[in-house]
């Protein structure tokens, strides 16, 4: 797929996803989600990708679904209702793209350069680090504009930031700053514009570095997944499987033999080849 919203480059192990229309404040388009859902499938497809960076060009992040008339159609665009809401049309667009990112197996960073509403916020709540530049701005302004919060932000949310702090930002629908966002626990740290970008490489290099591909994937799988389970032996049946098979794996091995002779690791184990049998576990039959 070409790209016209978004740009996309790997280097060093990291991918960068930019999103790319500047003079919009990279408002989301039913293009942009595809191309960010295109650019997650190439990601988990390239094993010598090890780390996601996203972040926006210019002032904003994204300043929200684009509603002008001239966006190429959106959640207010349709002119052909659907009376079934069962229906695939009535999906929401910025939800395939959460679940998609949901669905990633690489760690996804998210570099919040400015404006961030709407889509714009609930987009970063998949991914698994958030740091904000001084000038960013956040907003689920939802209910000021007569609709809902999406992107299957009322799972993610909560989660991140506790039922309170998620009902008084959905409900006020206010914009706040950095700070704010730090304090509820939306963003990891805050940065000056000009460090925003070298902080969120120093971190994903810092995974990079350091550990081994197939272990960060599935600990990034259980602590999404497992902390919605019901009880705890949920938990202890997957972490079992995970460090029986992994104590097993040739990056066991490599972990235990390069700390024992005080030497950089080098994991032979690939996430596109070596994942365990049970995993995705969430497909078996009975898992809920």
């Amino acid at each position: 797929m070409d790209y016209t919203t978004i740009r996309y480059g790997v280097a060093d192990g990291i991918a960068t996803i930019t999103l790319d229309r500047p003079e919009k404040m990279n408002a989301f388009t039913n293009t942009m989600c595809a191309e960010m859902i295109d650019s997650f499938d190439r990601i988990d497809a390239d094993d010598d990708v090890r780390a996601v960076i996203v972040t926006g060009e210019g002032r904003a992040f994204c300043a929200g679904a684009d509603l002008t008339p001239d966006s190429g159609g959106g959640p207010f665009s349709s002119d052909d209702p659907v009376t079934d809401l069962s229906d695939p049309r009535v999906r929401d667009g910025g939800g395939l793209l959460t679940l998609r990112i949901f669905q990633c197996q690489k760690p996804v960073i998210g570099a919040i350069n400015g404006a961030a509403v709407g889509i714009g916020v609930t987009m970063q709540l998949p991914m698994d680090m958030r740091l904000a530049s001084t000038s960013a701005r956040f907003g689920f302004v939802f209910a000021r504009r007569g609709i809902v919060p999406e992107a299957a932000s009322s799972w993610f949310l909560p989660r991140l930031v506790g039922q309170q702090q998620a009902l008084e930002w959905c409900m006020t629908g206010r914009v706040f700053g950095a700070d704010e966002a730090l304090a509820g626990g939306l963003v990891r740290s805050v940065h000056a514009p000009e460090d925003l970008l070298p902080a969120a490489t120093a971190l994903a290099r810092e995974i990079i570095d350091n550990t081994a591909p197939v272990a960060v994937a599935l600990t990034r799988a259980m602590l999404w997944r497992i902390p919605s389970q019901p009880h705890p032996m949920h938990a202890h049946r997957i972490d079992s499987r995970a460090i029986y098979t992994r104590s097993r794996s040739g990056d066991a091995a490599e972990g235990i033999a390069s700390f024992l002779e005080k030497r950089t690791a080098t994991y032979p184990d690939r996430v596109a080849s070596d994942m365990p049998e049970f995993y995705p576990w969430w497909d078996e039959p009975g898992y809920e």
